[in-house]
């Protein structure tokens, strides 16, 4: 079965070096969101929190994912991934389905 996204490699170990701190008894899931917001109309949304009983469930090893129905709309088919440079640091939404995206990359419209 396809997943409904991708997560590097170097993501997964970026998320892993986080979860140490902002969720060290391994409880919770990477809960990935879409909400209404930003430059471009959407935004992606990253935190550690509880599953809700309608969520997506996606297994990346011991990383439990969780994506509400109408969020997956807008992340199906994309990669997560950490970029460290001169550019700046942070997680990077790939998404093949954005139209546009604004400058920071935080926000996109479909």
């Amino acid at each position: 079965m396809e997943k409904l996204i991708e997560i590097t490699d170097k993501a997964l170990v970026q998320i892993d070096t986080i979860a140490q701190t902002d969720n060290p008894d391994g409880t919770k899931g990477l809960r990935l969101a879409v909400t209404g917001g930003g430059c471009s109309g959407l935004s992606y949304k990253i935190e550690f929190g509880e599953r809700k009983e309608k969520d997506n469930i996606l297994e990346f090893g011991a990383l439990r994912v969780f994506i509400d129905p109408k969020s997956s709309i807008y992340l199906k088919g994309v990669v997560l991934d950490f970029k460290d440079g001169l550019q700046g640091k942070g997680f990077v939404f790939e998404n093949p389905n954005a139209k546009n995206t604004c400058g920071c990359g935080e926000s996109f419209s479909i």
